[in-house]
């Protein structure tokens, strides 16, 4: 979720150390949760739409061209196979991240841990208590991360709402200890400078490097101050955890004035978001490589030194692209996908009036060699089924189905549900496979809908925003030889050579 507003309260953070009696976790049983989670990091989740939007609405059920309130639909090559709704932790379902036998699912209240070893009946082991939107989330080896990317008045789970402006308060990088996962134990907290909106790692032998995206500085906000213009690295140690830092901000949009080198945004570009700093980065370790996603821009950069990303190329699509959200790479890392999220992950933005290029996908090759490569356009995707004016949809988080010769993506759309898609043909993208839910409301916009839907081990996994955990199966002889490949941990901002 894309929270644009530049007055979302924010925080500080206190000494790991001296606060080690406050950061264990608040581990739930299947009973009532023992603490009550903090409204102050739900986004906004309903709205009245006109008279006649939710007219339209309940004429489409009627119709047959959208399915009913709750209604599940999907094509004829994918099965449900289960659904289990939240639980202890009533806040808004975000990222997904998987290890082995286990999924760990994010959620603004703090984080879920299933066993997927049966797909088709997943249980839950844990469920840990630590609000702070939006806990993006992932795993490695027995560390597990999480974003905090609101004001809070300390870096414990028990902590609450604070306002930004306030020098004491604290956002940043929660580290959490995972070798037990029936008892996660918090280990550490780093502040990180305009919090962690999302985070992507770059794992090494001995150490992790974990990639902060965050944005919206403001002149008022003591630890958040422009032009922001970088993303926050840290180092954290695998045998000593507690000792995790930032050790470098690298400005990736060099430029003169309080607003550095990225898209000015309006008005210049009318429409389009400023860039002050990046939303989401996707790694590609195999190849040195990685695609941000950075608000008003497009970036491609090497890692081959991980403390010190270098820039490749940078572009803008000042015409289709509203906010720039996310990316992907193909396997042959000579394609990039990146996302537009047209309305933060809010809106209506999956109808006619809209259109078929805006809150898409935008498909880029990758042409060149070394430091001379370019991002050269070809084409934009998006769901060819209408949604209705009340229901939220956008392209938001996906991942790549590991077919050799093929480039096929799953991929959450929000309220318009899960698409599996083909861009083989860079030009000439194509839906192969859906599922969706009919509109919470016929009458109100409610944030709803699948936040991520990623494929791991055979599966499609997707953590639906207000309806739970889902696993599909995806039955279709262009996707069946994904089924052989199996990865021992996934985090899908940290993409992995699946053919290695």
């Amino acid at each position: 979720m894309t929270l644009l507003n530049n007055h979302r309260t924010r925080r500080r953070r206190l000494g790991v150390a001296a606060t080690a009696a406050g950061l264990l976790a608040a581990l739930l049983t299947a009973g009532p949760a023992v603490a009550t989670p903090d409204p102050g990091d739900a986004p906004v989740t309903s709205e009245k739409v006109s008279k006649s939007a939710a007219a339209e609405a309940r004429a489409a059920i009627a119709n047959g061209e959208i399915p009913g309130q709750d209604e599940i639909v999907h094509s004829d090559n994918i099965q449900h196979l289960a659904n289990i709704p939240k639980d202890a932790l009533p806040g808004t379902n975000s990222d997904l991240a998987f290890q082995g036998k286990y999924a760990f699912a994010g959620n603004y209240d703090g984080f879920r841990i299933f066993d997927i070893s049966n797909p088709k009946a997943p249980k839950t082991v844990s469920q840990v208590l630590c609000p702070g939107s939006q806990n993006d989330i992932t795993v490695s080896g027995d560390l597990l991360f999480l974003s905090t990317d609101s004001s809070r008045s300390d870096n414990s789970c028990s902590s609450t709402t604070q306002p930004a402006t306030e020098k004491s308060s604290w956002e940043g990088m929660k580290v959490f200890d995972i070798s037990d996962k029936k008892n996660p134990k918090y280990v550490a907290a780093v502040e990180t400078a305009c919090g962690s909106h999302t985070h992507t790692l770059v794992p090494e032998r001995k150490n992790v490097y974990i990639y902060v995206s965050s944005y919206s500085p403001s002149a008022t906000f003591p630890d958040c101050q422009p032009p922001h213009d970088g993303i926050s690295i840290i180092k954290v140690p695998r045998k000593a955890p507690e000792k995790a830092a930032v050790v470098n901000f690298p400005v990736l949009f060099p430029g003169e004035g309080p607003d550095g080198g990225g898209n000015p945004g309006g008005p210049t570009n009318p429409g389009v978001s400023k860039t002050t700093g990046c939303h989401d980065i996707t790694v590609l370790p195999s190849e040195d490589l990685a695609a941000g996603a950075c608000m008003g821009d497009g970036i491609l950069f090497s890692i081959k030194d991980p403390e010190n990303p270098k820039i490749i190329d940078q572009v803008q699509d000042n015409v289709n692209f509203a906010f720039w959200h996310s990316a992907s790479f193909n396997q042959k890392a000579n394609k990039v996908v990146f996302t537009d999220e047209l309305g933060g992950g809010g809106a209506a933005t999956c109808n006619e009036t809209v259109g078929p290029n805006r809150g898409a996908d935008g498909i880029y090759d990758i042409v060149g060699k070394g430091d001379k490569r370019k991002l050269v356009f070809k084409s934009y995707f998006k769901i060819p089924r209408h949604q209705a004016d009340t229901e939220n949809c956008v392209a938001h988080n996906g991942s790549l189905i590991p077919v050799k010769g093929k480039d096929i993506m799953v991929q959450a759309w929000y309220q318009g549900g899960i698409s599996v898609w083909d861009f083989t043909n860079s030009s000439k993208p194509k839906e192969i496979a859906y599922f969706e839910r009919g509109p919470l409301s016929t009458t109100t916009m409610v944030t709803g809908g699948s936040w991520s839907a990623y494929y791991y081990n055979g599966y499609i996994y997707s953590n639906d925003i207000a309806k739970g955990f889902d696993v599909l199966k995806i039955n279709d002889r262009r996707t069946d030889p994904a089924k052989k490949n199996r990865l021992d941990e996934l985090n899908v901002q940290t993409q992995p050579d699946y053919f290695d």
